[in-house]
């Protein structure tokens, strides 16, 4: 009798989404929101936090992002289960003459998520829906710090505009920031 070769089973491809929510999150997406905003800020990258909020805090953020007008909240999962952010602020109804653009803030992908391309699944999400919204332009900026974020944002087509010396204080030291666009379409 002749020994058959045990192969390993494939591993299974994890399944990856971004979601536009616009409606309240039920609690257990809440909970992952919060979680991975957590993770995110304990890894420095948290949007400008420094220092964990409450959980309650959290809560009252993330469900009041959802309740902004102009504001559109996308998030990724990761099997299921949010994992990371970004989110589009649209300039308010009185200010036509900047209609044609946007602001991206707050992406980030928790560090047990990183890897899978999410944030470029993030920003790819955010474009297209910026696009649909009569958008042409997108603009964005970030810590000087935060390099993955610029190697990201720079590898997705955003230039660099500008910078700002005292951007964000951090234990006390400035640390600067930089500015970037990308025009999505012409005119």
């Amino acid at each position: 009798m002749s020994a058959e070769k045990l192969s390993p089973k494939p591993a299974l491809e994890p399944t990856m989404s971004v979601d536009l929510i616009t409606r309240p999150l039920p609690q257990n997406d809440l909970n992952d929101l919060c979680d991975a905003t957590d993770a995110a800020i304990k890894a420095g990258g948290g949007f400008g936090w420094l220092e964990l909020p409450s959980r309650e805090t959290l809560e009252r953020y993330w469900q009041g992002v959802i309740t902004v007008p102009m504001r559109l909240l996308f998030v990724a999962r990761l099997d299921g289960v949010i994992c990371g952010t970004c989110q589009i602020v649209r300039p308010p109804h009185n200010n036509e003459a900047q209609k044609h653009s946007c602001q991206i803030t707050g992406l980030f992908v928790s560090p047990w998520a990183r890897g899978h391309g999410l944030s470029q699944k993030l920003l790819d999400r955010a474009e297209s829906e910026a696009l649909a919204l009569g958008h042409s332009v997108i603009n964005l900026d970030v810590r000087e710090t935060q390099n993955r974020a610029i190697a990201i944002y720079e590898a997705a087509g955003f230039q660099q505009i500008g910078t700002h010396p005292y951007y964000a204080s951090v234990d006390g030291k400035f640390i600067p920031g930089r500015y970037y666009t990308k025009l999505l379409k012409t005119n």
